[in-house]
């Protein structure tokens, strides 16, 4: 297999020798149009010809050692550079529901495909999910908001605990680049804003800083970043953008306003395109775009209310949401559960008994009862949300697929591939930047078939 980055070259060093490179093998032929004048005839001194011998030696001996040199520097790695979108609840569907030619010309000249999120399908779940290759029952964010029992705190997105390290576990991929000497730049990407393992990105941006840059100027930092001199240039960029998923929950993903959205952070994908192309390292820079999750269609009335089916004195929290999740009364564990199981339009686990394709159930922050509702119903029991759009239901519902777009120059051209997890993204990247992984949930086998 032909290494990322090795292109076979022939190179000539003229007057002394020829070398042929293909991938790791070096020829030299002998030394040629040497012009070294013989002994005369007459001469017999035995001294001369054995000094002319070994200087014929040692000068084929440097030829040898000039052309293994060069070959090394030849055959050194391109470095390259990859910038990785993420538009949010950007649905796998969009493409043909909406006008958005620059996502569409990306697949044309790269890879496309549709994305299986990690469950629950949400948005701090999948964004952390992708960042570390870890599932969110191991990367710590088990939902957008949720109970820690070891700590007996809770964690939400816009609550106290939204920087606190301990939460956000695994090794996000700009520190795994960091370690192994590449530098990052980072816009708002879930957990870059957090000390993670005490470190940060080495360009980032504070999400809690108001106002937030506009989407012109987030593509304008990446175009900034990857003009930088070399010794400053991050080789791993990471924006992120909130639409169209803030417009699917208020307007539900088939609506006009979610095409308006749709078309917005197009425009940047186009203006992102054109400043990969006039940036100093363009031709070595692979462009990934991809979303976290899809939108589904929610009404107030298809909602079960938990208050009508268990009672307060059952658990000691309760976590109405998709999925719900909750910490019982060791003594009426049963009863919580053979309640749930009547009420409609709901699935209910024992903690243990989540099905090992959702990845779901390890983790203390899950309660030992979680109750999923189907697609489109939602369990509250305040005031339900709609109508308009949801997700955070099983990644095997289509409308929570998410788009997976590529090109550049370590990807296919005009290809679609096979759907695959997110969570390959991790070991995906850590390729195209050529540095280890650390431990994590994906396979690079599942998107072999999208690389040249």
């Amino acid at each position: 297999m032909i290494p990322s980055g090795f292109e076979p070259e022939t190179h000539s060093l003229e007057g002394c020798c020829s070398i042929q490179l293909s991938y790791g093998t070096v020829a030299v032929d002998r030394a040629v149009g040497w012009k070294m004048r013989k002994p005369d005839r007459a001469c017999k001194d035995n001294d001369f010809l054995r000094n002319f011998a070994s200087m014929k030696k040692l000068l084929y001996i440097s030829v040898v050692a000039v052309a293994v040199g060069v070959a090394a520097v030849l055959l050194t790695p391109k470095e390259r550079y990859v910038v990785m979108v993420s538009m949010d609840g950007f649905r796998w569907d969009y493409p043909a529901l909406y006008s958005c030619p620059n996502v569409d010309a990306v697949a044309e000249n790269g890879v496309w495909t549709d994305m299986y999120p990690s469950y629950p399908a949400s948005t701090f779940p999948n964004h952390y999910a992708m960042a570390t290759g870890l599932v969110p029952d191991h990367n710590g964010i088990v939902n957008n908001s949720f109970w820690n029992p070891e700590t007996e705190d809770y964690y939400s997105m816009g609550g106290p605990n939204r920087h606190n390290p301990e939460y956000f576990l695994g090794e996000p991929i700009w520190l795994t680049a960091q370690r192994q000497g590449v530098k990052t730049g980072v816009v708002y990407w879930v957990g870059s804003d957090v000390a993670v393992q005490g470190q940060y990105p080495t360009y980032w941006k504070n999400y809690e800083e108001k106002p937030l840059l506009e989407y012109s100027a987030r593509i304008d930092t990446v175009e900034a970043y990857l003009n930088l001199p070399k010794k400053d240039r991050p080789r791993l960029i990471m924006v992120y953008f909130d639409e169209p998923d803030h417009s699917g929950h208020g307007f539900g993903p088939e609506s006009e306003q979610v095409g308006k959205a749709v078309a917005l952070v197009d425009e940047q994908v186009g203006r992102l395109r054109e400043a990969i192309a006039r940036s100093k390292v363009g031709k070595r820079t692979d462009l990934i775009l991809v979303s976290d999750h899809g939108m589904t269609e929610i009404d107030p009335r298809r909602c079960i209310h938990p208050s009508d089916w268990v009672r307060p004195e059952w658990y000691e929290r309760l976590l109405a949401g998709t999925p719900t999740s909750i910490f019982t009364k060791p003594e009426f564990r049963d009863s919580v559960y053979n309640a749930f199981s009547k009420a409609p339009h709901v699935t209910v686990w024992r903690k243990e008994d989540i099905p090992l394709e959702l990845n779901y159930g390890s983790s203390p922050r899950i309660g030992d009862i979680v109750v999923a509702p189907d697609l489109g119903w939602q369990i509250h029991d305040r005031h339900p949300r709609g109508p308009g759009g949801a997700h955070g239901y099983s990644p095997y519902d289509k409308d929570m697929q998410a788009i997976f777009r590529a090109e550049g120059p370590d990807f296919k051209k005009g290809k679609r591939v096979d759907s695959f997890r997110n969570v390959t993204l991790y070991p995906l990247v850590c390729h195209l930047l050529g540095i280890e992984p650390a431990p994590n949930d994906g396979d690079l086998e599942e998107v072999r078939g999208l690389l040249r």
